[in-house]
């Protein structure tokens, strides 16, 4: 029998030493709503412009010198592709992607300039595990997930670690709760190991909302058929792991959903508020506040996840019109 490690919170604070190590810490907003003081982790300022090199630097490293020398592959629509990109340059890794056909041109370029090879895919016909699983076999190369994965859910955990840290340097006391954008679940399962004391609510689009239903029911519970269009191509996750899932239970997560409109006008409020470009599925922690789904109160962490937008469908959006939506995966 496979043994499976489980990821830790001792892991998290390995992480957090390590990314210490190369990166200063993503900046910390604060920003009243209602009057109460609210802490934004601006991890949408990242080099990348979002989180993920955090857990990508954690499991690359923790590869022997053998496997480094045969590279990674990784699937993605970009933001974990950028992230596993920059790692593996950092220690002069191969990297191999494998991004849907209609990922968001800002992020395939950055991936391809990162000097990662791009390997294309139909989300509506192909399997892009499938895909990354048969070319790591072929290659002899390490198979790291999105969110599927230890290593990778200590490193986004990082980011708790840090905004922890700023918030005590600011006067605003630990971390109370943390509202946290959700796909597969690896940021927030990081969090929640990172803040054990902190409540945790994930945020996830309408009709995407599958960590949601699965913390309510108490099992794991897939996006259901036809799932609307949505403009956070970083959160459109059909299933969440079993190793994120079991976290954020035991945490006792919960979750709520916000409509696409919510997530436009929350991507409008931190440009016009804090002066930062997030994109759509970087905002849903911040929409679900904004919307009063959660309600603002002191000590209250957001995690403004990524800023990666393609600038037409971001000047649609700070311009009051509805931004082309992507088709399911």
């Amino acid at each position: 029998m496979t043994i499976v490690r489980q990821p830790t919170r001792a892991g998290v604070r390995d992480a957090a030493a390590k990314v210490a190590q190369i990166l200063p810490f993503s900046p910390l907003f604060v920003h009243e709503l209602d009057g109460v003081p609210i802490a934004f982790k601006a991890e949408c300022l990242q080099p990348i412009g979002a989180f993920k090199l955090r857990g990508a630097w954690h499991r690359l490293t923790a590869l022997d010198e053998n496997v480094r020398a045969r590279g990674v592959v990784a699937f993605s629509s970009g933001n974990h592709a950028q992230g596993i990109a920059w790692a593996a340059k950092r220690l002069g890794m191969p990297a191999t992607i494998v991004m849907p056909a209609d990922a968001p041109r800002a992020k395939r370029e950055s991936t391809l300039a990162l000097g990662a090879e791009i390997v294309s895919y139909d989300r509506a016909t192909e399997s892009r595990e499938l895909i990354a699983a048969r070319l790591a076999e072929a290659r002899g190369a390490a198979l790291v997930p999105s969110f599927d994965d230890p290593w990778v859910i200590e490193g986004q955990g990082s980011a708790g670690v840090e905004a922890a840290q700023q918030m005590a340097e600011r006067g605003l006391g630990a971390p109370a709760r943390a509202v946290v954008p959700c796909g597969g679940g690896g940021l927030a399962a990081g969090i929640a190991l990172a803040l054990p004391d902190a409540a945790i609510t994930i945020v996830e689009p309408e009709g995407w909302d599958d960590m949601r239903r699965s913390l309510e029911a108490g099992w794991i519970e897939p996006v259901g058929p036809n799932p609307p269009p949505t403009a956070c191509d970083a959160l459109q996750t059909l299933r969440v792991s079993p190793l994120t899932f079991e976290v954020l239970a035991n945490h006792d997560a919960h979750g709520v959903a916000v409509s696409e409109a919510e997530i436009r006008a929350a991507q409008r409020w931190a440009a016009e508020k804090l002066r930062l470009v997030v994109e759509p599925g970087g905002a849903v922690a911040l929409a679900a506040l904004l919307a009063r789904r959660i309600k603002p109160a002191e000590r209250t962490l957001v995690i403004l996840s990524g800023g990666n937008v393609d600038l037409d469908s971001y000047a649609a959006v700070l311009g009051g019109e509805i931004a082309v939506a992507r088709e399911p995966a």
